[in-house]
């Protein structure tokens, strides 16, 4: 094979692969969330954890899902909740009570759509060392 004729097929293999990377969902990073753990306790196995969520106007979590339930009280704002399936599950106001369910058949995503914050208690109940969210690609909604 010359030279010139290994260049090509190298290069064409770079290509390919360059083109089945970019075929790869990517995860959604959250934008203007912020966190703040309030208590967190391991009893056997299990973690509880009580996290205050702020969610921005306009911001989102990204889509993920968790390796345990949660448990949350909206105290400010409106909740916008969507499941994998671009549906909105969930929505209300402050003293909205709402549980997510574990597992990777669980992806959702929380956006700010109102025009003040959002604020969530959440009591995390997760498999001991389990991180709070596993990133999720978007499933094929028009919206992050």
């Amino acid at each position: 094979m010359t030279i010139g004729l290994r260049s090509a097929c190298a290069g064409l293999a770079a290509l390919a692969l360059m083109g089945s990377i970019a075929g790869i969902a990517q995860a959604t990073p959250p934008d203007g969330v912020t966190g703040v753990i309030l208590t967190r306790t391991t009893i056997g196995g299990t973690d509880y954890i009580l996290r205050e969520i702020t969610i921005a106007p306009g911001g989102s979590t990204g889509w993920h899902y968790h390796d345990g339930t949660l448990y949350a009280v909206l105290r400010q704002g409106q909740m916008s909740h969507f499941d994998a399936t671009c549906a909105s599950d969930m929505t209300g106001g402050p003293g909205t009570t709402f549980v997510e369910r574990a597992g990777t058949g669980n992806i959702h995503i929380e956006r700010n759509l109102g025009t003040e914050p959002q604020i969530l208690d959440v009591l995390y109940v997760l498999p001991a060392g389990s991180p709070l969210s596993e990133d999720a690609p978007n499933p094929g909604c028009p919206f992050n």
